[in-house]
């Protein structure tokens, strides 16, 4: 590498050793995500902020690290400036646009302003800039046949349309050859009309119809907070519509949270909300593990949640096995029922499927005990969604560090970001009751 390539660390930034740490960290995610294929939904108003060109920047590292990645954008506030100017006033039916002929070609003009200007902005590739050498490809096209929504309510809202189809065979085929599809709101009928779309709409049926691995939906909000402000870092389905159903404005947030709704129920695994207004959101959503937003998931039929009195039946038919194995150390139900309130479980249909327990300690360190999966379902990752419950259970409680002893596990800890530990460095409380004969072995995890 020669000297102009180098990179230079300022003294108030992070140290090298942070960057290696970042990159380290990272790099399961980065290997999870090659190869996946996500669509981004951008509303106008990002394109509008101070932070769009990081966006730009973030896009195309993902393309870099072989994401396929198909961009629909918005163009609402555009499409506003542009019918001020002309003194036309907007008419909005259930939230709907009726967009008659005047306004079309304002709409098609202002939608079409902002597609060049992203595709522009993708284009960049000057020297000492993120983008050098980038060297990205921009596919747009008629891929949208639309239809009209027609009448409602007595209301035609003429040029307003529906997605009819999309051609998914010319999409995968853009995006096999490592080029970014770039869709705007407008669809396009047989007869060769035009219609306006709702760009959340159009997000949400291209995300079903290619069958996309994730749906990521930029927001003005750092992600979706619940009626009491706290922002919600996870919600299942279930979860989801009881929120849709609490709120109260059909603003840019609802519209991103039900486009992640309608995605994951239809069949997307997972779909994000990420703020546009703060810089690196994205990245930190896709490739840390706390993330940065708020996360939609489609395992609408298995919970994680505290465990009670009732599951102490179940809890005792996943460890019992595992005891006879030597695996975990032998609990009485009795015993059991006694530090039920240690316990986290997931449940699918009534069924514990997997637990695990945490007890703290002194010196800001705690536990992790008796983790264990139903035999029919070990290979669905499960553990380890219980073990990151418990890692938030354990942050709330400003625990610094959980350690475990295991005899017959060590891989599998290891793999979920453990470290090899000796007995010296357990809680002096855990020092005096280890027993030597089991010669358990130590990991501890630092949160």
């Amino acid at each position: 590498m020669n000297d102009m390539n180098k990179i230079t660390l300022s003294s108030s930034g992070p140290s090298s050793s942070e960057y290696v740490q970042w990159f380290r960290h990272a790099s399961p995610y980065i290997n999870a995500h090659r190869g996946k294929t996500f669509v981004l939904m951008l509303p106008g108003g990002a394109m509008l902020d101070d932070n769009f060109d990081k966006i730009i920047q973030d896009i195309a590292l993902l393309n870099s690290l072989g994401v396929r990645l198909v961009l629909v954008h918005g163009a609402r506030p555009q499409i506003e400036s542009h019918l001020a100017a002309h003194n036309i006033a907007s008419h909005l039916h259930q939230q709907l646009r009726i967009t008659d002929q005047e306004q079309l070609g304002l709409i098609c003009q202002a939608t079409g302003e902002v597609r060049f200007r992203i595709e522009a902005a993708l284009s960049t590739s000057l020297p000492n800039s993120p983008m050098h050498g980038a060297d990205l490809q921009i596919v747009s096209g008629n891929y949208v046949t639309a239809k009209p929504m027609g009448v409602i309510d007595g209301v035609d809202l003429q040029h307003t349309g529906s997605v009819r189809r999309i051609n998914t065979q010319a999409i995968h085929a853009a995006l096999d050859n490592k080029a970014i599809v770039s869709l705007s709101p407008l669809g396009y009928s047989p007869t060769g009309e035009i219609f306006n779309l709702c760009y959340a709409e159009l997000a949400t049926e291209l995300a079903l119809a290619i069958n996309a691995d994730k749906l990521i939906a930029f927001t003005p909000n750092e992600g979706f907070s619940g009626l009491g402000g706290q922002l919600q870092r996870q919600l299942n389905l279930s979860q989801c519509d009881e929120q849709l159903q609490a709120l109260t404005n059909a603003g840019e947030t609802s519209q991103s949270l039900t486009a992640c709704y309608n995605a994951c129920r239809g069949g997307v695994a997972r779909a994000h909300m990420v703020s546009y207004q703060s810089d690196g959101a994205l990245l930190q959503e896709l490739f840390t593990r706390d993330g940065s937003g708020t996360l939609v998931h489609s395992d609408a039929y298995e919970s994680v949640r505290q465990a009670t009195i009732d599951d102490v039946g179940g809890i005792f038919e996943l460890i019992e096995p595992l005891e006879q194995q030597g695996a975990l150390v032998r609990r009485s139900r009795e015993l059991l029922e006694s530090e039920i309130s240690q316990f986290t479980v997931l449940e699918k249909d009534g069924t514990i499927l997997a637990c695990a327990a945490l007890y703290p300690f002194a010196e800001g360190m705690a536990e992790v005990s008796c983790v264990a999966t139903h035999p029919n379902y070990q290979k669905g990752g499960r553990a380890a969604v219980v073990l990151n419950a418990i890692e938030q259970q354990a942050k709330q409680q400003a625990i610094s560090q959980l350690f475990v002893l295991t005899t017959q596990t060590a891989h599998w800890f290891l793999e979920q970001g453990f470290v090899t530990a000796d007995v010296a460095q357990l809680p002096t409380e855990k020092q005096s009751f280890y027993n030597f004969q089991r010669n358990s072995k130590v990991f501890i995890k630092t949160l």
